[in-house]
């Protein structure tokens, strides 16, 4: 009898052997996947990351068993040492794989015939025997040497890292960072790791910090631990922290008294990896501080410039494009018109149904006859289709305008190689961050004019800052807030009801008989979570579509303050697959089925695949065996290793942050006291507003009452409108 699942994975999770073949291996990454014969005969893949890997070599190999659909029982490693081959099959394997180049096969047996299984030992000891072995030359003996010589290097850096506690995915990348000098660099300070590679974070270096012997008190430690304290703040929004607060945080952190935090900060702020702000008790990193700093010059620079033409009549021009477009502009959009045409920057700001589509493509309208060159681009793709369709400008992302490397984490576009162009249009810019704003801003021309495009009022960006915010709160450059409602708009209940919990009030219902001409608009009442769950489920999945014969998939969208609980996207997420999309051809990875017909989104910018964080898209065929996934977006189908799928995530139920920038024809929104963290009016108002055709709203009155009378319980603390207000003064 064949043995059962259980029987597979009853053995030690650890493989011990001879590579026999590498089936794949990524020098970006180092993942590899590999053929292994064990002691015992037995052959047994092996799936994990390593360096300078060869064919011969001994491996030991420990981590998980894991069975996959296709392929089987794998060890999925997460230590994985290499050695030499210790036979002379394995030998000569191995100096046949290319690890020299000109050396092959024929001339890895010529090596085992001439020195046996002391060949390793002649090269290490006695290089110059080498030069027996018939054709074996000067030129020849000189490359073998170098490329052992870089070998035995490797080996010895991963001994050294994985001796202290290194992954070996995680040794691979030290490696590629810091090549020969890594066992230097992680000896002397382990923390620079989470300074220099992206996703080491303070825990992990601190872990390999005490196999070092590292005390918990040794400057290094309390220095980096106050430095990760404040970029974990950063990931709450703020750029800038009081200085007591962190020192409390920093302290709790670490364990240690509030000397030593004291002394780290000091030191921080005298290597100027830390600042101080002027005549306030709060402390920044240096990059963040940068970053706002100089997009407040920047700002200040292109506002200050002076237009070189300037139309004399814009009362004229005003007329002019009421009868091209056959619309008569509010008064608000006729000031803002003229701010646009006297000002080298505007702020444009304003909730849904105000007039910024119509207002903008007015100033565009009339600035075409300028012939000047106009750049659009929004901060994701979808933004960037839905200005394009708006105004019938070819929009971008900003990063793909700003020719963003992923490699090096810069942008080919700066302050010494600007933009090409007169005038840029941001649109949804309550979204920019104050890094990518900072960005942006500095590679403007120093002729550029510059039209910011956002509503204030939803959710800031997920990134720190409060870019557009403090910009309209400074009062130091151009604002155009448009507040009136035009008519059309105002027999929407979508619309109707933002204003209604923008300025304080709870949404009206149609459900509730409060305004029998609401048809957009609804509010379902259940008190228990799983309740709500129950009937966002069947809303999406028969009621809605029977009744607006929408698509479930591809018109309605699932938007939830959170990720996890009964209500999170995670549980969504899995309750509407099951029943939107149950059968069909998919693999599973790390517990997650990916599935034919499944909605997914995009997490990350991809400038290869040409795919951008918030595209949603549908997967189109799923190939196991090849180990590749096919998406299709709005405009074209993307090509997947399974490997890299961390990069999507499934998308029948998104949170609402990830919503931004985008709409959708029907939204379902689950409420519950269980969000209550997160129950804020701006989270309430950006869920509401991504709705085009219908919301409906299902939970619990209470978290609606908390959600619409809670302003953000604690403002970001941020430089921006300090610094724009300080320069102008």
């Amino acid at each position: 009898m064949a043995p059962g699942p259980k029987e597979l994975f009853k053995e030690s999770p650890r493989v011990t052997g001879t590579v026999e073949r590498i089936t794949f291996q990524s020098a970006e990454t180092g993942f590899c996947v590999l053929r292994v014969r064990d002691e015992k005969g037995a052959k047994i893949t092996v799936v994990g990351n390593a360096t300078e890997l060869n064919e011969g070599m001994m491996i030991d190999a420990s981590g998980t068993w894991v069975m996959d659909p296709k392929f089987g029982r794998q060890l999925k490693a997460d230590q994985m040492r290499i050695s030499q081959p210790a036979t002379l099959e394995g030998m000569q394997k191995y100096l046949g794989s290319g690890l020299v180049p000109g050396i092959g096969p024929a001339f890895a047996e010529r090596l085992i015939d001439a020195f046996g299984p002391e060949v390793f030992e002649v090269i290490e000891n006695e290089p110059d025997r080498l030069l027996e072995v018939e054709g074996i030359g000067r030129g020849r003996h000189k490359k073998i040497l170098a490329a052992w010589g870089d070998q035995k290097i490797v080996r010895e850096i991963m001994v050294f890292l994985q001796g202290h506690g290194v992954s070996t995915g995680l040794a691979f990348r030290i490696f590629k960072q810091y090549g020969s000098e890594s066992m230097e660099k992680v000896a002397a300070d382990p923390y620079t790791l989470a300074r220099d590679l992206r996703g080491v974070g303070f825990v992990s270096a601190d872990k390999i910090a005490q196999n070092l012997g590292f005390g918990k008190e040794s400057p290094a430690r309390v220095a980096a631990g106050v430095e990760h304290t404040l970029q974990e703040i950063s990931r709450e929004g703020h750029t800038a922290y009081p200085r007591d607060e962190l020192l409390e945080r920093a302290g709790q952190l670490l364990e240690v008294g509030l000397e030593f935090v004291v002394t780290a900060v000091d030191s921080g702020l005298s290597s100027g990896r830390l600042v101080e702000l002027d005549s306030e008790d709060q402390l920044a990193l240096k990059i963040q501080y940068t970053a706002e700093n100089e997009l407040a010059n920047d700002l200040l620079r292109l506002a200050s410039a002076g237009l070189s033409k300037q139309i004399q009549d814009p009362d004229k021009a005003i007329s002019w494009v009421e009868k091209e477009t056959g619309l008569q502009l509010a008064a608000t959009q006729k000031e803002a018109v003229k701010l646009a045409l006297a000002n080298r920057v505007l702020v444009i700001t304003g909730g849904p149904g105000v007039g910024k589509t119509t207002l903008l493509n007015s100033i565009l309208k009339i600035q075409k006859t300028r012939k000047l060159k106009i750049v659009a681009c929004a901060p994701t793709g979808r933004a960037a289709r839905r200005l394009s369709e708006s105004t019938g400008l070819e929009a971008t992302t900003i990063h793909r305008l700003m020719d963003f490397n992923p490699g090096t984490g810069s942008f080919r576009h700066n302050r010494d190689n600007p933009l090409t162009g007169e005038l840029f249009v941001i649109d949804e810019f309550s979204m920019v961050d104050a890094q990518l704003a900072w960005q942006l801003v500095r590679a403007m021309p120093a002729n550029a004019s510059l039209l910011l495009v956002g509503d204030v009022d939803q959710l800031p960006s997920v990134g720190p800052g409060r870019v557009l915010g403090d910009i309209i709160d400074s009062g130091s450059l151009p604002v155009a807030r448009l507040h009136e409602v035009f008519r059309q708009a105002s027999s929407s209940a979508i619309i109707t009801n933002a204003h209604r919990i923008n300025d304080g009030h709870i949404p009206l219902d149609g459900d509730r008989g409060q305004d029998s001409t609401l048809e957009d608009f609804y509010f379902i009442e259940r008190q228990e979570p799983q309740a709500i769950a129950d009937l966002v489920v069947d809303l999406v999945a028969r009621r809605l579509p029977g009744k607006l014969s929408v698509d479930p998939i591809e018109d309605i969208q699932v938007l939830t303050p959170m990720k996890r609980g009964e209500l999170g996207t995670i549980n969504l997420n899995h309750r509407l697959q099951s029943i939107l999309n149950p059968t069909g051809n998919s693999v599973m990875r790390q517990g997650v089925t990916w599935r034919v017909g499944d909605k997914v989104m995009q997490t990350v910018n991809n400038y290869d695949k040409d795919v951008f964080n918030g595209d949603i898209g549908v997967i189109e065929s799923v190939d196991a065996q090849q180990e590749e996934l096919l998406v299709r977006f709005d405009r074209q189908v993307v090509d997947y290793d399974l490997r890299d799928l961390d990069e999507l995530m499934h998308s029948f139920a998104v949170s609402i942050h990830k919503s931004q920038g985008s709409e959708f024809p029907v939204v379902v929104m689950p409420l519950h006291t269980q969000h209550y963290m997160l129950l804020q009016r701006n989270l309430l108002y950006t869920g509401v507003t991504r709705g085009r055709r219908l919301v409906v709203l299902v939970g619990s009155r209470r978290a609606v009452q908390t959600a619409v009378r809670r302003v953000e319980s604690r403002q970001r603390v941020t430089m921006l409108k300090k610094f724009l207000q300080k320069k102008i003064n």
